[in-house]
């Protein structure tokens, strides 16, 4: 039962590692990208102890609140309650998780359908490690707080202290951008790219919206959560890319003496 176990663990690390790679814009070694998803995961749920760990906020604190205690620039949603565009937020949501799935239609892109797997997992482990942690640690009220329209049950929960950032957006920005940026790559001539980025861009978009008219997220969280979604969802790809247009490159290597590491080069242009 040990020796087929490890039979299927180097075939599992082979294929990710290799199978189409030659056809593929990317290259990837498991050696490399498996610690890192495994550390954005573990990340992750040191994250998600934090959050678990949060106080909730005491009615007379709540009572004490009011609009004018936001910055002008996020005033507008402070108040904003609407249980409706909450659970209409989820849809797009679940929607962006799927969407990298649909890449298996093209043909260039199935064949390396293990190593594009890889990649979206490390994509989704690095940005749920940034949210995880961030509001693990910092406490910031939601917009519904500031108001009279949520339950008081809502407003004094641990969760009402999660407003920054927003992490429904980032993961959809990193879901949708990652599945723009790798069609784009497979298919750098394809008409369908301008639709394809358009989507990218909408999606987190209206998750964002949603998650204003639900009073979970002030203006800046959603701001904040789109563009660390969307560089994450990009970059992950590209530094992969055999040949980025960023000049920096990082690639597996070995040395008999030192053993296996990693190599890290930036070219000036």
């Amino acid at each position: 039962m040990k020796n087929q176990f490890v039979l299927v663990f180097v075939f599992f690390q082979i294929s990710l590692a290799g199978f189409g790679q030659s056809q593929s814009p990317y290259k990837t070694s498991f050696k490399i990208d498996a610690p890192i998803v495994g550390g954005g995961v573990a990340v992750s749920g040191l994250g998600l102890y934090l959050i678990s760990n949060k106080h909730g906020l005491k009615p007379e604190e709540v009572a004490g609140l009011t609009k004018s205690d936001v910055n002008g620039f996020d005033r507008f949603t402070a108040g904003n309650y609407s249980e409706s565009a909450n659970n209409l937020s989820d849809i797009p949501l679940y929607t962006s998780f799927a969407l990298p799935l649909a890449l298996i239609i093209d043909k260039k892109a199935f064949q390396s359908g293990p190593q594009i797997f890889l990649l979206y997992t490390e994509t989704m482990a690095i940005t749920g490690s940034i949210y995880a942690m961030t509001a693990g640690l910092v406490y910031r009220k939601r917009p519904l707080v500031y108001g009279t329209e949520a339950p008081i049950r809502t407003r004094t929960t641990k969760n009402a202290s999660n407003s920054f950032f927003a992490g429904h957006v980032a993961a959809t920005a990193s879901a949708t951008f990652f599945a723009a940026k790798v069609f784009n790559d497979f298919n750098p001539d394809s008409r369908l790219r301008p639709v394809v980025w358009g989507v990218a861009a909408a999606l987190p978009a209206s998750v964002g919206y949603l998650r204003l008219e639900a009073g979970k997220h002030f203006l800046s969280d959603v701001i904040l959560g789109y563009g660390i979604g969307a560089t994450v969802g990009i970059l992950v790809p590209h530094l992969h890319k055999k040949n980025n247009n960023l000049g920096l490159s990082i690639t597996p290597t070995y040395d008999p003496i030192a053993g296996n590491g990693v190599a890290v080069s930036y070219t000036f242009k």
